[in-house]
This record gives structure tokens, C-alpha cells and sequence, in this order.
């Protein structure tokens, strides 16, 4: 069947990943709780990471704004006129386009209506916390405010950009570039960034105990680059992790008991209806036989044009199906799950708050997220895998993989898949359980591994590099010390077969005597040990290969397999582009790609699609530089004794130039270097370099 085709958005880079950020409304700042700020204590520790203490979990989310917006308040602000609906005002034509999706999903009134009825009274304080620390620090620097209407925050705020956000988790944006763009299917014309995360327990461990990588790969900067965080409060929040500017809590982490990591996985979380429109009236769509009206209301935008602000007003539509966008070449409307629940950032609060295996499936019981992967460990040797998802029940009578028939209450669905029914696993005979973005349903070895129940859930059965490595690193190996874990967490090696979505082996085929003029890098191609070091001559030929292929996917019809001719092209255009830019063919990748911020350049080792993999893009003379794959690590083994913890972060704790915390991890990080990070409250206080209040 047909994949339903959701190509990217032209939107600003910063709201295409799925992840939850803050927004507001103009609320007077009399309304806040008040908090002492003297009763909240802020660490910082040798890197700068904040540790955050206070009696009340809202105090800590008041002390985590501040510090957050300390070391990252512009990227913060921008993420707030996302979610407001006012980016346009800051940064013009670029930011409409998601002030135009805000109005077009209804997002306001979803959290209007559900707001005070769905939200539970603890985790409303817990915003009320983050909201008030957030405006503290704006009152505090007035200077630093780039858009003052967005001040103050208040709750409902964070609420509706978290709804955006995991509607664009969902593909809301991709479906609506397409409709858009008018690639999508019509009706009388019918008939895929990653993360790793893997979890050992003691069935599978040298030492008995159980392990677990934490390691989604974002993008090294921006408002979804990770922010490092340790939570702790009285009332048992104790937790170390990473979250995205605005968020009131750890979106990923480990607390005394259990830790998470999260992946990006695709079941069909969205769908497209083409309605059927009376010929004499454009407003009127036919539904089980009759005509229907669509809704019609009016989206404010102020655009920011030069010195001026512009009000335009554009009209939004909604049918029965949901948001209805008009196009010349039809009507559709799109429909996800995504939209209709508020309580995603409460459930990433309450697997913060869980202490054991029981109380953590209670919040997955929640059902509020709509995707995300997540594979679980703890200190009882409990290890779980779940491809998560806000799942339809839909009719298997219609393809749900591409445009559906808008004119029938059969393809309306309004219920969703229990737990139960999503792919996962819970302590496997195998020891082990992971996710490389690979197929649900190959996350173990053996017969325990998770079977399709229902194919109208279009759940992913790819395989890729990466998980195809795991697999032969982890195959020979009767038991993994902590050792072969980091080992295996770290690799950088391709598997002995390539499993990118085109095939390449023709290049690797090639015979050097038949093409004399690029023998050296058939050569250099043959002899490479497929490891992405950044002193290897092979991998620098092979990632400048890559890219020519990438940037010319449709020149070599990526991807279908790549033939001979298209492989000699290939190299010779590769050759052209070494000489033009380094004038030489021997190059390390290294001297090709960078990880540079602010005044530091270092070479840069990984590939697309390794286990420990970077992506690159245009940087200066030819090179690139890096700018997304491992990101945020934090590898945990919990012990007898708790949970022993190492992280590393891609720059540092900090995004302001003028911190020493702006690059102080980026060696460590190209040596695959980690620092001791530590739960423990004594400890902290110990070995602080600062201690402050969040005044």
C-alpha cells in the first residue's frame, strides 16, 4: 500500500522537532502565586549544570525557569511567540506560518476548554512555579526581553505550545505543507532524525547490574538542543535529565529508582480526508448524505513588515473531520489525537514523580503523549520497551495510508488504541531491549519480540545502520560488563552490511583499473574499515559521497539502488568537490568536518547513521560543520548502592557566548569523554562552584 507522503514544512528548523517548549498570554502580574526565591537554592557544579533544591516541587520549577533562562533566554523567548501566536510580530513572513497553524488547529480554544477540568490541581502549581521563575528573571533583566508582549507567562501558555508541539510530533505540519503544496493524493487519482536507547538487565550483565543509555540524537543547538538539569525537591522529586527550553519538568533522565530514554518512532499518528464539496456552495462539504457547513472564523496575524506590524486576517476553516484547509485543487481536512488532549507535559511530570515499574505504567496509562519510543529500566532490575502512541481504532475497511473519503462517518474514528494494544516488551529472557528508530517489532531477540496486531496502526518495520550494529556487537556476546556497554553506546562503525534506504554497494564494487581517474577513491572506499574516526581517509571520502547523493537525490533517483554509471558520477563529482575546496583527494573526515561554536573548531568523528552518528551541514572553505546526532548523553548503572551516573553534553551547559560554559565539554565530546554526574544531595553541595538564589 501507499505510505502517506508528509514532506517538511518550510518553517524555521527551531518548531520542526517534536518537543515542548512554553508559551503565554498578557496577564497581569499580580495574578502569580508568590514565592520566596531565598528558599530555593541554585548549584551549579564544575560544568555549570544547575542543581536545583527547594521544599516544594514548584519552587524547584521556578528555580529550573531561572536557570534555564540564566543560560539560554532568547531561545526561550523565541519558542514563547511560537506558542502565543506572535512570532510573526518578531520575526516577520517566517513566523506566520506557525501563528496561522495555532488558529488553524483551534489550539486555544482545546485549552480553554480542557484546561481547568483535565489538568490536576499539583500539576497546575507546578506550572504556576516555572511561570513565576520565568517572569522573575524577565522583570529582573528588562534589557533581554526581545518582544515585551509576550511577559507575563502564565500557564495556559505552556499548555498551548505543548499541544502544538506534539501535533507537529504527529506530522500536522508535514500534512499541511503537503495539502499546501498540492502534492497530496486525490481520491480519483488513488488506488521518513533518530536517537538510540538500550537497557541491559541483570540476565544480561557481568555484574548483575542493570544499565541504561539515554541518548536521543537533536540538533547540537537551538530550542530543541538539550538543557541538562538535576530537580530535586522535598516532596520526592529527584531527578537528573535533559529537557527543551520552557519545559516544567525532565523530559528524559534517571531519578533514585528508575531512569527513561525516549526515540522518535512513526506509527500513523495523522490522517487526511478530501471532502466532497457542493458544486454551489464552496462552504458546504457532503457527510453520510447530507450537506454539511463548514465552520468559518477569522485568525488575527500581526506580521512584523520593516519598522511597521501589519494586521492580516486570514480565514480558518473546520468540518467534522477537524482543520479544513480550501486549495484549488480540492478541500481536505486532517484529523490526530495529538489534538485532542492537553496532558502531555503532566505525563512527562508523572514518570518524574514515579518510583517503581507500577507507578510508571500508571502514567503511561495517561495516553497523552501520541508517540515517542521509550525504553525503561530500574534498580530492580526491571527493563521494559514501548513504542508509544495516541493510536486510532480505525475501520480496516479504507486504506489509511493515504487520502481517505471525506464524506462518510466510516472513516471517522473517535477512539483510540488501549496501552495494551502498542508493541512492547517487559523483561525479556533475551537481558536486553533497544530502539535505534528501527522497527518496533525486532526490540529483543528471539520470540518475545512484539507482533503486528493491527496494520491500520502503520507502524515502521525498517531496519537501519544503526540497528543492524547493535545487533553484531551484541550477538557474541554471552554477557555485557559495563565495559561492552559503552563500548557498544560509543561505536562508530558501520555494520558489515550497509542498511542505508538506498543501496551503495555498487560504488563499492567499482574495479579502479576500469576508472582510472577516480582509482584513488575506489581505493580509499575499499581499504576503509567503514569507521567514522576523524583521522580516517575513508570516512572523509565517504561523507563528502554522501552528500553528493543527498543534495542530488533526484539526479540519482534516491532511493532506488544506485547503478554503476551513477556511482562513477558520484566519485568524479566528489573528486571535483575535494580539489575545488582542499585541493587534494586524501582527506580525513576530520579536516572535512567540524565542531565548532564561538571561537573553537575541533574534528569532528561520526557519520549518518553509526551508533554514536553526526550530521553536517555547509560550515566555511568546503567543510561542515555539525549539527546534529549525539546530543545529550547520559548513561546510567544502577547499583546496589543507587544509580551511578555519567552524562555528556555536545558544548556545554550554557548557549550565552560569554560563559565559560559555552564550549568547556566540546573536547570531551569529540573524545567521547564523560563527567560523573550525581543524584545525591550531600554530594552536590560538597563539590559546588557556586551556590546562589533565584534573585
Amino acid at each position: 500500500m501507499q505510505r502517506k507522503k508528509i514532506p517538511t514544512l518550510h518553517l524555521p528548523t527551531f518548531y520542526l522537532i517534536p518537543l515542548l517548549l512554553t508559551t503565554l498570554y498578557l496577564t497581569p502580574y499580580s495574578s502569580f502565586a508568590q514565592f520566596n526565591a531565598k528558599q530555593i537554592d541554585i548549584i551549579r557544579d564544575t560544568y555549570g549544570v544547575p542543581h536545583i533544591f527547594g521544599k516544594t516541587d514548584p519552587e524547584v520549577a521556578y528555580g529550573l525557569a531561572w536557570a534555564h533562562a540564566e543560560d539560554d533566554f532568547e531561545t526561550i523567548q523565541q519558542s514563547l511567540m511560537a506558542g502565543k501566536a506572535m512570532l510573526a510580530q518578531y520575526q516577520g513572513k517566517k513566523g506566520a506560518s506557525i501563528d496561522y497553524i495555532i488558529h488553524l488547529l483551534r489550539i486555544p480554544e482545546l485549552v480553554a476548554a480542557k484546561y481547568d477540568s483535565d489538568l490536576s490541581p499539583d500539576f497546575k502549581k507546578l506550572l504556576e512555579g516555572y511561570c513565576a521563575g520565568l517572569n522573575a528573571y524577565a522583570q529582573a533583566h528588562p534589557k533581554e526581553i526581545l518582544l515585551k508582549k509576550i511577559f507575563p507567562v502564565v500557564p495556559k501558555d505552556m499548555i498551548q505550545y505543548s499541544v502544538l508541539q506534539l501535533c507537529v510530533l504527529s506530522g500536522a505540519d508535514k500534512a499541511l505543507q503537503e495539502i499546501f503544496g498540492g502534492t497530496v493524493p486525490l481520491l480519483e487519482n488513488f488506488k521518513t532524525a533518530g536517537s538510540n536507547a538500550f537497557a541491559f538487565n541483570s540476565a544480561k550483565t557481568t555484574d548483575g547490574d542493570v544499565y541504561l543509555d539515554i541518548n536521543a540524537h537533536q540538533p547540537l543547538e537551538g530550542p530543541v538542543a538539550f538543557y541538562e538539569a538535576h530537580l530535586c525537591s522535598e516532596e520526592g522529586w529527584n531527578i537528573l535529565g535533559a529537557n527543551f527550553p520552557g519545559a516544567p519538568s525532565i523530559l528524559h533522565g534517571v531519578n533514585e529508582n528508575l531512569g527513561w530514554a525516549h526515540t522518535v518512532n512513526n506509527p500513523d499518528k495523522l490522517d487526511v480526508y478530501q471532502l466532497e464539496i457542493n458544486p454551489n456552495n464552496k462552504l458546504q462539504y457532503k457527510f453520510d448524505g447530507n450537506w454539511e457547513t463548514l465552520e468559518e472564523k477569522s485568525a488575527p496575524l500581526k506580521v512584523k513588515i520593516g519598522a511597521f506590524k501589519i494586521k492580516v486576517n486570514k480565514k480558518v476553516y473546520w468540518s467534522k473531520y477537524g482543520p479544513t484547509i480550501i486549495t484549488e485543487r480540492g478541500t481536505f481536512s486532517i484529523r490526530m489525537p495529538a489534538q485532542m488532549d492537553i496532558r502531555g507535559l503532566e505525563q512527562w511530570y508523572r514518570f518524574n514523580k514515579a518510583k517503581n515499574f507500577t507507578e510508571f505504567k500508571a502514567a503511561l496509562n495517561m495516553m497523552a503523549i501520541p508517540g515517542y519510543n521509550i525504553v525503561y529500566a530500574d534498580k530492580y532490575d526491571t527493563i521494559y520497551y514501548l513504542s508509544n502512541g495516541r493510536i486510532p481504532i480505525r475501520n480496516p475497511a479504507y486504506n489509511w495510508k493515504t487520502t481517505l473519503p471525506g464524506n462518510t462517518s466510516a472513516t471517522l474514528w473517535n477512539s483510540l488504541h488501549p496501552l495494551n494494544d502498542l508493541p512492547q516488551v517487559l523483561q525479556p529472557k533475551s537481558g536486553f531491549v533497544y530502539n535505534t528508530n528501527h522497527s518496533p517489532f525486532h526490540s529483543t531477540e528471539g520470540p518475545e519480540n512484539p507482533v503486528i496486531k493491527d496494520e491500520t496502526m502503520g507502524y515502521e518495520t525498517l531496519e537501519n545502520n544503526r540497528s543492524k550494529r547493535f545487533e553484531e556487537l551484541v550477538r557474541p556476546l554471552n554477557k555485557v560488563s559495563y565495559a561492552d556497554f559503552k563500548r557498544i553506546k560509543f561505536d562508530r562503525t558501520f555494520p558489515s552490511k550497509f542498511y542505508f534506504p538506498s543501496k551503495i554497494d555498487t560504488v563499492f564494487l567499482l574495479e579502479e583499473s576500469a576508472y582510472p581517474d577516480v582509482a584513488e577513491l575506489i581505493t580509499q572506499l575499499k581499504k576503509w574499515d567503514k569507521n567514522a574516526a576523524a583521522e580516517s581517509v575513508g570516512a572523509g571520502t565517504f561523507l563528502l559521497m554522501y552528500n553528493e547523493v543527498v543534495q542530488n537525490r533526484n539526479k540519482y533517483h534516491f532511493p532506488a539502488p544506485i547503478s554503476t554509471a551513477d556511482a562513477v558520477t558520484i566519485l568524479r563529482a566528489t573528486k571535483e568537490t575535494m580539489l575545488k575546496n582542499f585541493g587534494k583527494t586524501n582527506l580525513q573526515l576530520g579536516e572535512i568536518q567540524k565542531l565548532a561554536r564561538g571561537n573553537v573548531e575541533l574534528p569532528l568523528p561520526g557519520l549518518p547513521d553509526v551508533l554514536a552518528p553526526m550530521y553536517s551541514i555547509p560550515y566555511k572553505n568546503g567543510m561542515v560543520k555539525g549539527n546534529q546526532g549525539d546530543a545529550y548523553i547520559e548513561l546510567v548503572r544502577f547499583t546496589k548502592s543507587g544509580p551511578v551516573i555519567e552524562s555528556l553534553n555536545v558544548y556545554g551547559a550554557s548557549a550565552r557566548k560569554d560563559s565559560p560554559h559555552y564550549t568547556d565539554q566540546m573536547e570531551m565530546y569529540t573524545k567521547q569523554q564523560t563527567k560523573h554526574m550525581t543524584l545525591n544531595k550531600a554530594e552536590v553541595y560538597k563539590t559546588a562552584k557556586r551556590i546562589y538564589h533565584p534573585e
